[in-house]
């Protein structure tokens, strides 16, 4: 591994989580290695390990586009992990209410039910805890 590519994975780790990150790198094949020493170079590498705005403003930003976007299987993942990136829920809405004024009230219509599910996971998990 590279400097980046060790840099990547920490950061990686650090908002996703070690057990998503390790069974992530299980599920690694051949085919798509490339891609995966992609995104841990570029967007964790060199987008999220840079210290100009915090990894809550990174996560709220991410949150918005995936949103925005419709890219609900990453959008969910980046959910999950606010509690590793300081943001809170109140956070979320606040990103979600960009994305109904900027792309639209069905996306963030959309994005709120996937939030509110995450969200009553987690409670429900904690409860049980």
């Amino acid at each position: 591994m590279t400097e980046l590519s060790d840099k990547g994975m920490a950061i990686r780790t650090r908002v996703l989580g070690a057990a998503h990150v390790t069974r992530a790198e299980a599920q690694k094949t051949p085919f798509d290695q490339p891609f995966q020493a992609l995104i841990t170079d570029a967007a964790w590498g060199h987008v999220w390990a840079r210290d100009t705005i915090s990894l809550r403003e990174r996560s709220m930003m991410t949150i918005a586009l995936l949103a925005g976007l419709g890219n609900d299987a990453e959008l969910m993942l980046h959910l999950r992990s606010i509690p590793n990136t300081g943001a809170s829920r109140d956070d979320v809405m606040e990103a979600l209410l960009h994305v109904a004024i900027y792309a639209g009230v069905p996306r963030a219509n959309h994005a709120i039910k996937i939030a509110k599910d995450i969200f009553a996971e987690q409670d429900q998990k904690e409860e049980q805890a």
